[in-house]
Formats: structure tokens, sequence, C-alpha cells
């Protein structure tokens, strides 16, 4: 299944995860662990944000997809399933 997962960092965590290394080394474990087919770094609400489309097929691989963006960075995090405008226009 095709999964957008969108994530904000609080600015101050940011912040401080920025100096000490922490921003980009729980970025990369994510880009690592999910492989994803697109990912987009932005700001939102004036926050660091990035969102990232995947596929997983495994359910009980999201607590490993998303703890380190919780513990390491305070992240809020919000996962859906989405599809490709070609996959919606198959199916109209």
């Amino acid at each position: 299944m095709r999964l957008m997962l969108r994530f904000t960092i609080p600015v101050e965590k940011g912040n401080e995860a920025e100096a000490n290394g922490t921003l980009a080394a729980a970025i990369k474990e994510l880009i690592e662990t999910v492989k994803p087919e697109g990912a987009w770094f932005h700001l939102n609400d004036g926050k660091r944000a990035g969102t990232i489309i995947f596929e997983e097929s495994d359910q009980a691989r999201m607590a490993a997809i998303n703890e380190p963006l919780f513990a390491q960075l305070n992240a809020a995090i919000d996962i859906q399933p989405v599809v490709s405008m070609d996959e919606l226009m198959g199916k109209l």
C-alpha cells in the first residue's frame, strides 16, 4: 500500500536537533527505512516539515518507522494511504 507520511518538528527541538546533528541522522534513518518514491522537505506553520511517499505492506513496521521521529525530534506525524492520479483514473 502506498502511504503518505507527513511530519512537523517543533521549532525549539528542530533547532536543537540541527545544531547537534540529530535532525540529519533522523531524516537519513527514515529515508533508509522506507526507501521513498518521493520525499519533500518544507515549512508548515513556521515549523520544519516533510512529506514522504512510500510503499509498505506490513502494518507492524509503523512503530519502527515512526519511533525515530517521535524520540529524536518530538515530531507530530500523520500517515494515510494515497493513490496516484493514474491509479485513480484507472478506477473511474
